[in-house]
């Protein structure tokens, strides 16, 4: 977002961070690749809440605990460089988003719009 120094003066660029009842305060999106597709999802949020920025709906409507308890929102990941075979598992509602993340398998009570649903 640019704002002028002085009226009429030159502009100048500053961080806009975006604020959402849903999700954590982010200033852009990130890359990650989810079964083969590459999606943009808000940086510093769980991953649970990216797939919920990804399909509204059917993460809304789910049946997720949110807190680590029933392992309903379980994927298998690794990083970029790495392969399928360094696979590792972990919980979406307990999982801070990275830059680069490779999403490689979902648990069924994941459906994410234009993804696997």
């Amino acid at each position: 977002m640019r704002r002028p120094l002085s009226r009429g003066g030159p502009w100048r660029l500053t961080k806009r961070v975006i604020e959402s009842d849903l999700l954590d305060p982010y200033e852009k999106l990130v890359a990650i690749e989810v079964l083969g597709r590459r999606v943009e999802v808000p940086e510093r949020n769980r991953l649970l809440r990216c797939f919920q920025f990804l399909s509204l709906e059917t993460i809304s409507y789910g049946d997720f605990c949110w807190n680590g308890d029933c392992t309903n929102c379980q994927f298998w990941y690794h990083e970029e460089e790495q392969t399928e075979a360094q696979d590792k598992t972990a919980l979406s509602c307990r999982f801070d988003v990275r830059e680069g993340l490779v999403i490689t398998r979902l648990s069924p009570h994941i459906e994410i719009e234009g993804i696997n649903k």
